[in-house]
């Protein structure tokens, strides 16, 4: 079931880091006269990492500062006011921003190292796929669509074809085993994007003998990583192995 653009995780996390602070904060007035604030400052600590944990960097910020906002309005001395008068209270409220920074931080580090986790398991699982295919000496035709599939979705494509051997005219740029794409005129390395502007070709060989080649058309900012440039490099030797015997030209 696909969630609402309303209810993704991260605006919930939004909400979340607005609404939390003020509601803790609101049910602890009626007790504000005989509750430590530290004890108050802790249970608001919580509400911070509970929302920074998403890993959200806007949400986990905004609940650093509402938490550090309604502490100081609602619990601290001048009571209601934005006026902070002792030095405790001061350092109290700082230290909720501080720890919602550095919790926030490690929170989008770890966020961001397993969506990369993820996408290597995916990209693993391809190779894997078409490894077990040309073991499995399935139909070579069926490996270079799966194939096509694959670098269409990695490279981020406009179209992906393949040609046997040195079919069609012209000099298209190439997609190179260290993950550059040269012409006779240029390079273009894993930190700029694909161009756009002329194909791409991605030799498909096994043993020094060439097979074919996909022909690819990158979308307009396409900048695939040099991983991802590589495991297509990849997949095009899985289907240089299926391909081995048929259809051969020498280099």
């Amino acid at each position: 079931m696909q969630v609402p653009l309303w209810l993704s995780r991260d605006r919930l996390a939004v909400v979340a880091a607005l609404v939390a602070p003020l509601a803790l904060t609101a049910i602890l007035v009626p007790f504000r006269a005989s509750f430590p604030n530290t004890d108050a400052a802790l249970a608001l600590v919580l509400v911070v990492v509970a929302v920074a944990i998403n890993g959200y960097r806007l949400a986990g910020y905004l609940a650093a500062l509402s938490a550090a906002v309604w502490f100081d309005f609602f619990l601290t001395r001048p009571f209601e006011t934005f006026n902070i008068t002792r030095r405790a209270d001061i350092e109290t409220t700082a230290l909720l921003l501080v720890i919602g920074v550095v919790v926030t931080e490690l929170a989008v580090w770890a966020r961001r190292e397993h969506a990369a986790a993820s996408r290597r398991a995916g990209y693993l699982d391809g190779i894997n796929a078409a490894a077990h295919a040309v073991a499995a000496g399935s139909s070579p035709s069926g490996l270079i669509e799966q194939v096509s599939s694959r670098l269409t979705e990695l490279l981020s494509l406009r179209t992906c074809t393949f040609q046997y051997g040195r079919a069609g005219l012209g000099r298209p740029a190439r997609l190179r085993i260290d993950g550059r794409v040269v012409t006779d005129h240029r390079t273009w390395d894993a930190a700029e994007a694909l161009p756009d502007d002329t194909d791409i070709e991605l030799l498909v060989e096994n043993r020094g003998v060439l097979q074919g080649r996909f022909l690819m058309r990158a979308n307009s900012g396409a900048l695939p990583t040099l991983e991802q440039r590589l495991v297509a490099i990849a997949l095009a030797d899985q289907v240089g192995a299926a391909l081995t015997g048929s259809h051969p030209v020498d280099l």
